[in-house]
């Protein structure tokens, strides 16, 4: 592809629920400006964005796909953008290298939850965005009740640009630009102007006469000339149009059928004139290396500085996706990564459609590309010139809020698994693993049993090891109530020098932390030197609680007494004894189980705040507090056990149609109900049984 100036660019992210025609639309706008040669097909898995062998297995989009398009002079490179709100990272990543939004909307269900998300995303990052209304040609599709439930939802700045026209049994053959009231129906792969329908006329010069009545507010002197009735020019309103996609104040709606083109080329020509370049969107504001703040223009002239936004990886390394944010990327240039402090060679740099790369000698300003084997660099990582260092502002992404236990069911296969998946968080940063000490138990967190289980299926197809997931282990604790004084002696002779250890010792809980020993000898029954030894045996013994096996906490262990032999003492003797006194002394002094206890914060929606304090009552959680939000959503403030929440991420999407989210942390530890200490003893001893 040729180099565009920056003001012939548009990076727009094209967002959605899953299943509303995103993937099929992009694939029309390729077709329609002669990038393919032929339309693929989801249900024949050749689409150009839906490449990978789990978007073809599955149907739907799993990652961000970069697809330029060149159309009037202008590239535009649509970011094809997974539904599933598994995935939301991929969306947030590539929200972050737009700089307009194009959310689409099925003309037979009309706005749903995902439409909601994706307006709310374009809403805080303060971003143009624009509608489509997609499968208008379906039954008992109905593209002016789609309409009227967006404006509904949205409010008057949706206004249509592009209608539909139907004829007979409401089949669909045309579409017609109210801007310019120009009609225009498919012939196999043409488009041709035709005349518009009568009964239309009318309907058309309303949805004109609308947007006029917006662009006229865009200043006093547009206001004065719609008040005096008179017309503004087709290049005005275009004008106009675009300006107020700017200001937000215009949200234009197009539609049409992506199975057969119907529309393709209206959107084209609406996101070529309507949409932001890059150097129109908000400027970039980050820190130097002297800690100044420091504006990065979106300017040819300016120092280098590329944001990358997604990577992926094969056998052959990594392939980084990046958006020049200012200067000229090219070949061979050198570039710094500030936050690895390491420099990175660009030595192969690729314009991408889909799967396929072209590879270029630069890329443009406000383009995107995409580099080679990068060593150090990470998704939301800043490669600039050595001369201006920069670190521009990564990707925020939502914590994972739902886990489980990852083995392989093959043993000996662990390592592969750890390898594997450090590969796949170098593409998809959304998701956390590590290894549980206590537990011994490999966790693995994302956003949801969706992007689990195709984490596990990519474990499968490119690393070749099958997994099992499993609940996560609950880390409970144990600890003691009462005082009490009991003694341990530890004795054993089998020919030459025997062992002999004999502690007295008090036991007793200790609120100020997990574990304190103290000494109170007199007259050296003990002798210092197996102080220490005691003191270890006690740490050992606490590692396994006498209730369910659990490490125990808050226990005060003070040596009071005791006797040694001169010959058969040593430490071993007396780490012995104070296990002997442990496991003696811990069952008298009424040992409860504690379990974990997390803060939560749910955000929900006004309607659903019944269903979910109901749903966290019977989780035995607590509420803590209600805030209002400043989009209409409250939150609410709760703490609930550990062991409650295994499953929450699941049922609080199912209860309020994906509408509420949650962050929680762990607190402190309570002690658990005896009905609840009852179960877990009787599943520790299961567990026991099943590991002899």
């Amino acid at each position: 592809m040729a180099i565009f100036p920056v003001n012939k660019i548009r990076n727009v992210c094209v967002m959605g629920h899953g299943g509303d025609g995103k993937t099929s639309l992009v694939e029309s706008l390729l077709f329609t400006a002669g990038i393919t040669d032929r339309q693929g097909r989801i249900a024949d898995g050749n689409t150009v964005c839906d490449f990978d062998a789990e978007e073809i297995k599955r149907q739907f989009s799993i990652s961000t796909s970069v697809a330029p398009v060149e159309f009037m002079n202008c590239k535009i490179n649509l970011l094809d953008t997974p539904g599933f709100f598994d995935f939301e990272g991929e969306v947030l990543s590539a929200l972050r290298v737009a700089e307009s939004g194009l959310i689409v909307v099925p003309g037979k269900a009309g706005p749903s939850v995902g439409t909601e998300k994706a307006w709310k995303r374009v809403q805080d990052r303060k971003m143009p965005r624009m509608f489509y209304i997609s499968k208008i040609d379906e039954e008992n599709s109905d593209y002016y009740t789609s309409l009227h439930k967006l404006q509904k939802a949205f409010g008057v700045s949706v206004c249509p640009v592009v209608v539909p026209i139907f004829e007979g049994n409401r089949e669909t053959v045309g579409v017609v630009d109210c801007i310019i009231r120009k009609a225009y129906k498919m012939e196999g792969n043409e488009r041709v102007e035709i005349p518009i329908p009568e009964n239309m006329a009318e309907r058309v010069d309303q949805h004109r006469a609308a947007l006029c009545e917006n662009v006229a507010e865009l200043s006093e002197e547009l206001m004065e000339r719609y008040f005096a009735g008179e017309e503004f020019s087709d290049d005005e309103l275009i004008a106009g149009v675009r300006q107020g996609v700017r200001d937000m104040v215009i949200a234009p709606v197009f539609c049409g059928s992506a199975a057969v083109g119907i529309g393709s080329y209206a959107l084209l020509k609406g996101i070529a004139d309507y949409m932001p370049s890059p150097d129109e969107a908000a400027v970039e504001v980050c820190e130097d290396e002297k800690g100044e703040l420091i504006e990065i223009a979106c300017t040819p002239n300016g120092s280098t500085s590329a944001l990358v936004f997604k990577t992926t990886t094969d056998q052959y390394g990594r392939f980084s996706f990046f958006k020049v944010m200012s200067g000229t990327v090219k070949q061979d240039m050198a570039l710094v990564n500030k936050r690895a402090d390491a420099n990175e060679k660009m030595s192969h740099i690729f314009t991408v459609c889909g799967k396929k790369t072209t590879e270029v000698p630069e890329v443009g300003c406000g383009d995107i590309g995409a580099v080679s084997k990068l060593v150090t660099t990470k998704t939301g990582d800043t490669l600039s010139m050595t001369v201006r260092k920069v670190q521009l502002d990564g990707i925020e992404l939502p914590p994972p809020c739902y886990s489980q236990g990852i083995a392989p069911k093959v043993k000996g296969t662990e390592e592969k698994i750890s390898a594997g998946l450090l590969k796949l968080r170098d593409e998809d940063p959304s998701f956390d693993s590590y290894f549980n000490p206590e537990t011994k138990q490999h966790i693995i967190s994302g956003a949801g049993d969706i992007h689990l289980d195709v984490l596990c299926s990519k474990l499968k197809n490119k690393f070749g090891v099958e997994v099992e997931l499993t609940a996560p282990v609950v880390p409970y604790r144990e600890k003691i109530r009462k005082k009490v004084s009991v003694e341990g002696k530890h004795k054993k002779q089998s020919g030459g020098h025997g062992q002999y250890g004999h502690v007295k010792m008090d036991f007793e809980p200790y609120a100020e932390g997990d574990f304190l020993f103290e000494e109170k000898i007199f007259g050296g029954s003990v002798p210092k030197n197996f102080h220490p030894a005691v003191e270890k045996g006690i740490r050992e013994a606490m590692e396994h609680g006498v209730l369910a096996g659990y490490p125990m906490v808050g226990l005060k262990a003070v040596l009071t007494d005791g006797s040694y032999h001169d010959v058969d003492s040593n430490e071993l003797s007396f780490k012995m004894a104070a296990r002997l006194a442990y496991k003696a002394g811990i069952p008298q002094a009424s040992p409860v189980i504690l379990e974990p206890i997390c803060s939560m914060k749910v955000v929900v929606p006004d309607s659903y705040m019944g269903d979910v304090i109901g749903d966290l009552n019977k989780r035995r959680g607590r509420i803590m507090g209600m805030n209002p939000t400043d989009d209409g959503q409250q939150e609410i403030l709760a703490e609930a056990p550990m062991a409650e929440l295994s499953d929450y991420a699941i049922t609080l999407r199912s209860m309020t149609q994906g509408r509420g989210s949650f962050t929680s942390q762990f607190e402190r530890y309570d002690e658990a109900p005896v009905p609840v200490q009852e179960k877990i003893i009787a599943e520790s001893k299961d567990r026991l049984a099943d590991n002899e």
